[in-house]
């Protein structure tokens, strides 16, 4: 595999290059992912913590989790596109948790645990999840399924990731986690990766809420993410 992609985010990465690709990227992700889930941080506001490593808010109240888990988030970019080429486990999985959700308020709660499974059941847009006993072997059965699969489709990504988000593994985290693992699945698979905007945020709830009964919506959702991918690639004149 050419994988041309990959070895364009990993070279800017590694050079410190500005202005490119995986700096765009790297803002772009992280103020998506983080405003599905409610950050309150503008994309002008990210790509300042990204670009000074410092934040400032003029005349209004930012929070200190907003701030923390879009630096987190950064990190997590960055383990996967390093790693992009490993097994997905349930080790690796955890490691992103962790790094996500790392000096955050919710690491400071006692039944929190950050890079473990969920103690307490939680829901989903109001529906039941995977009981915190279930977790584990819901788990290793998904990932197995996976792993074991000849060839991986963006579908089977996709398929993957609804999956994952039904189970629910954690206490909180489970959407970004879950799209980050997309991505590194992608780049793994020499697929072209996607972002699920904010600006998409009801059709990709309405994806997932019915994937059951109706795939369509969500791969629709997705296979539109990565056309606008593609525009992001063809304007920095990356082969994919």
């Amino acid at each position: 595999m050419k994988n041309y992609i990959l070895k364009t985010l990993l070279e800017e990465k590694n050079n410190n290059l500005k202005g490119m690709l995986y700096h765009n990227l790297q803002i772009k992700f992280a103020y998506n992912s983080n405003h599905i889930e409610g950050s309150t941080l503008t994309e002008d506001q990210t790509r300042h913590i990204f670009e000074t490593n410092s934040f400032f808010a003029e005349n209004e109240t930012v929070k200190v989790k907003d701030v923390i888990e879009t630096l987190n988030h950064f990190k997590c970019f960055d383990f996967i596109i390093e790693h992009a080429n490993e097994k997905l486990s349930e080790k690796y999985i955890k490691k992103l948790h962790f790094l996500l959700k790392s000096n955050t308020s919710d690491s400071q709660i006692d039944w929190f645990k950050v890079g473990e499974y969920k103690q307490k059941p939680n829901t989903v847009g109001g529906n039941r999840t995977a009981n915190p006993k279930q977790v584990e072997a819901k788990m290793k059965k998904l990932l197995e399924n996976y792993n074991s699969q000849t060839e991986i489709t963006v579908e089977k990504i996709i398929d993957f990731h609804y999956k994952f988000e039904k189970i629910h593994p954690f206490q909180d985290g489970n959407g970004r986690v879950g799209r980050l693992i997309m991505f590194k699945e992608c780049l793994k698979n020499d697929i072209v990766p996607f972002i699920l905007e904010d600006k998409y945020k009801m059709f990709y709830y309405r994806g997932l809420k019915n994937y059951e009964s109706e795939k369509g919506w969500l791969y629709d959702t997705c296979l539109m993410a990565q056309d606008e991918m593609k525009k992001m690639l063809d304007y920095f004149e990356v082969k994919y």
